[in-house]
């Protein structure tokens, strides 16, 4: 879901005035320093970042028995709001031991009606970004209930969208500000030696695509590098949330980190592939190979284990940019 709602950005972004700027741009406690990628790279993986225990949950009388998640990352929400026995299919952006047994119902991010009533649901929730549209008008005119909550892109949102994955689920409302507080309780991050936040720069890569975008604001990635005491490169220089990557631009962005999804980094080839694309030699974050790679279902779910994240970040940051 998360890859085609970029996709889709990336082609309205392709569509939009160039910032001005780019304007004439052409066409444990601590990450693991261990890494299959290479070395060097700092990973976050989704064992690093553990799910919180779950709510003692106490449903509604009533309320949905079987429930299939096609929202991003709202598998883990439901787990985490104690109702991972409930659940009876997922997309593949949720992925957690509580829900393991559900089987996927998406094939490259796309939801299938057939997989879906397979599971013979009571509840379907979706999103904004849930594909393809037929699909959820198909689900919807079988007679299944769809919920639509909203996306989250930020800290705040985390609130509205939990809550309305309980409410959905008829999960009592105490139980979702457990969640909600687990969620958004992260460090405050310690400064760097010089006092100043260092300059990350997020990378959403798919070389087997031919994808390669840098974010910007509301890109997901920017509320989390600013919660974690650093600076978004690209939402500071004022690019939309995703725009193509080129020499120029990530050349002047000049980030002093760069962070990107472990699944991205190895579509080009690790850490050697990321240096070679355009520009990023040339930065101080290529030139001495500062990457940070997280689990491309973990980085822009903002569900329970988002706090946790942020924490991770701060101390992945704070050792590569002292």
């Amino acid at each position: 879901m998360l890859a085609s709602a970029i996709i889709t950005a990336t082609l309205a972004t392709a569509c939009a005035s160039t910032p001005a700027d780019l304007s004439s741009t052409p066409p444990d406690t601590q990450p693991s320093a261990a890494s299959s990628i290479a070395p060097d790279v700092i990973t976050i993986s989704s064992a690093d970042v553990p799910m919180p225990e779950p709510q003692p949950a106490s449903p509604m009388t009533g309320g949905p028995q079987r429930i299939v998640s096609l929202a991003t990352g709202v598998g883990e929400t439901l787990a985490a709001l104690g109702v991972a026995d409930r659940v009876v299919g997922r997309d593949e952006t949720s992925n957690v031991p509580q829900i393991a047994d559900a089987p996927v119902v998406t094939k490259a991010h796309a939801a299938s009606a057939e997989r879906v009533l397979a599971t013979n649901p009571d509840l379907v929730i979706i999103d904004a970004a849930t594909s393809p549209s037929e699909v959820i008008t198909q689900l919807r005119d079988s007679g299944v209930t769809v919920v639509e909550v909203p996306e989250a892109w930020t800290l705040d949102d985390i609130a509205p969208r939990t809550q309305a994955v309980a409410d959905a689920a008829g999960v009592p409302t105490a139980v979702a500000d457990a969640v909600i507080a687990e969620a958004t309780a992260a460090a405050a991050p310690s400064s760097s030696a010089s006092g100043t936040r260092p300059r990350v720069a997020f990378l959403y890569l798919r070389g087997t695509s031919a994808i390669y975008l840098v974010g910007g604001r509301g890109s997901g990635a920017d509320a989390l590098i600013a919660a974690a005491g650093g600076t978004d490169a690209g939402a500071d220089a004022g690019l939309a949330a995703f725009v193509p990557l080129t020499a120029e631009s990530v050349a002047m962005l000049n980030p002093d980190v760069i962070l990107v999804m472990t699944k991205g980094l190895e579509s080009v080839g690790g850490i050697d592939g990321l240096v070679a694309l355009p520009g990023v030699a040339q930065t101080t974050a290529g030139r001495d190979r500062r990457v940070i790679a997280v689990d491309d279902t973990l980085l822009l779910s903002f569900g329970p284990r988002t706090g946790r994240l942020v924490d991770q970040l701060a101390s992945a940051i704070g050792r590569l940019a002292p």
